[in-house]
This record gives structure tokens, sequence and C-alpha cells, in this order.
């Protein structure tokens, strides 16, 4: 199995920054295995959103909603991944999760419990 601890998360108020983290752990088999890592976030009442995705091979993806703001990035030594999040806005508020692939396409296999990120106006 494959444990992923999110920390990071906060109150900020707009403008500011924050940086979630997503700890790995586990079975060394099972996270070598792992193809793709991402971040999602859930508002309430609405459907989990993809907002950042790392490949194995460090290629980066981002949904528009976020690009130029957040940056995803790995530590492979600290087996953790981060995001990095600038010039927040309200509409940012959301429990982040992260999630990680070990198969080609979308969908993850394991996530964590996820952390809030509020940002006030």
């Amino acid at each position: 199995q494959v444990q992923l601890v999110e920390s990071g998360g906060g109150l900020v108020q707009a403008g500011g920054s924050l940086r979630l983290s997503c700890a790995v752990s586990g079975s060394i088999f099972r996270i070598s295995a792992i193809r793709a890592m991402a971040w999602y976030r859930q508002e309430p009442g609405k459907q989990r959103q993809l907002v950042a995705t790392i490949t194995r091979d460090g290629s980066t993806d981002y949904a528009d909603s976020v690009k130029g703001r957040f940056t995803i990035s790995r530590d492979n030594a600290k087996n953790t991944v981060y995001l990095q999040m600038n010039s927040l806005k309200p509409e940012d508020t959301a429990v982040y999760y992260c999630a990680a692939r070990t198969k080609p396409g979308p969908t993850s296999d394991y996530w964590g419990q996820g952390t809030q990120v509020t940002v006030s106006s």
C-alpha cells in the first residue's frame, strides 16, 4: 500500500502564497510503480477538480485556472510532492487532495486525506 499525507494548508489573504506538501510512504515496490502524482481540489457541493500533475519524468500540467500561479514539484529523495500556490484568490478556497497514479490515464489509485485552503478577500 501507499500512504499520502498532505500538509501546509491554512488561511491566507488574497494575493498571498501557500506551499502544500504531500509525503508519500509505504511499500517501496508500490511507490516505485507510481507513474504520476497529482493535486486535486474540491469545494463544498462541487466536483473534485484536477489542479496539477507531475509525471515520473518530470513533465507537468496545470488547470487553466491556476497556470502561471501554481507550481507542482517533487523531491524524490524525500518522497514528497509540493504545490506552490502564489497570487491566491478567494476562488482557490477548497480542500486540496494529493493523489498517486500507477496506471496510464487520469485514474488515481491512492489519495490523501486532504488539507483545507481558505483564501480571504
